[in-house]
């Protein structure tokens, strides 16, 4: 009985110290909205979703292997709360990656955000989600980018990064990537970005380019930087992205403030482009102003409402937000778009 005792003791030990040593985690967020859309004069009430967050499911997890160095995973689904269905069968579309790190950094390999995507979401005040995301006038659909479809504004398949410690001296931190394009156009991609955080301040650029044709590229460039400013944080970004002789200049400031349990949020944001070649984007811009409010109910759980206001000029088509059925989401040329949405988030 004793040596039983005993066994019984040394497990629970193994298996408390094994579980010290690493952790296994599922978080996640489920965001639904009220949305009210106007899209050259034609309006859809619906049920939408990711107003303040996008919904997603993931799970996390990190070893410690001893003297510093870590091994951890990362996978992050898309989901539909609206109707309950995993988008694409819950493929981890979000993230997907295996990391080691130490005090030298970290090196990460897989599906992961790509280094000239960070500027856009991280100084957007709305987070580059929802009605007033800055993406809006850069990377949403149905608006092709310039060059046409390919698939690095945001994320990049099959990359291997490298991340500097977060503990450089003065406040550097960077990035850099690469991703094999594995014989799909789209898809070949390498860049990265440095920046500095210290105090009130951030500023970053970024640069990428990405193969989309025989011996052709889009290049990819942006700066973005905030201030906090007594209770306020102020940001802004430019970009410009060229394939061949079509450019896209992309710029926005923002402004957000907490005020008790309410966090407001303002942008203004323009996109122009020009050039016939490999598109004709001549003359092509648009201008979006949107404004927000979120209510905490505390730390994991807020109340939020963003009206946007979005009008194009020279032919271009962007908008704020696609019909859930209507091909093409009712994009136009010069049509002007405009949206509500009042909804709440959970995370866990």
């Amino acid at each position: 009985m004793k040596k039983t005792l005993l066994v019984l003791a040394s497990c629970t030990l193994l298996g408390t110290a094994a579980s010290a040593q690493s952790s296994v985690t599922m978080f996640g967020v489920v965001d639904l909205n009220g949305r009210w859309l106007d899209n050259n004069g034609v309006t859809q009430y619906s049920m939408s979703q990711d107003g303040l967050a996008p919904s997603r499911l993931g799970f996390r997890g990190v070893e410690d292997m001893g003297g510093g160095l870590k091994a951890g995973f990362w996978l992050e689904a898309p989901l539909n709360p609206d109707d309950g269905n995993a988008r694409v069968g819950l493929a981890f579309t979000r993230r997907s990656t295996v990391s080691l790190s130490d005090a030298r950094g970290e090196v990460r390999l897989g599906r992961d955000e790509t280094a000239t995507y960070y500027n856009t979401g991280h100084f957007d005040p709305f987070g580059d989600t929802g009605l007033g995301a800055a993406g809006n006038l850069t990377v949403r659909p149905p608006a092709v980018p310039v060059g046409g479809a390919y698939d690095t504004l945001v994320r990049a398949n099959n990359m291997v990064a490298y991340f500097t410690p977060p503990n450089l001296a003065g406040g550097l931190y960077g990035l850099l990537q690469v991703a094999a394009g594995e014989g799909t156009y789209g898809n070949k991609f390498y860049g990265g970005r440095l920046g500095y955080a210290a105090g009130p301040f951030d500023v970053n650029v970024g640069y990428g380019e990405t193969l989309v044709a025989d011996d052709t590229y889009a290049d990819n460039f942006n700066l973005g930087g905030s201030w906090i400013l007594g209770p306020v944080k102020v940001s802004g970004f430019y970009g410009r992205i060229t394939v061949i002789d079509n450019k896209q200049d992309n710029w926005f400031v923002g402004a957000s403030m907490p005020w008790g349990q309410w966090t407001l949020r303002a942008s203004y944001g323009h996109v122009e482009r020009s050039g016939t070649d490999p598109d004709n984007v001549e003359g092509q811009k648009a201008d979006q102003l949107a404004i927000g409010a979120v209510y905490w109910l505390s730390k994991r759980t807020a109340f939020y409402g963003t009206y946007s206001n979005l009008n194009n000029k020279g032919g271009a088509s962007f908008i704020v937000g696609s019909f859930s059925n209507v091909a093409g989401g009712g994009a136009a040329a010069n049509g002007d778009s405009q949206g509500a949405e009042f909804g709440v988030m959970h995370s866990f």
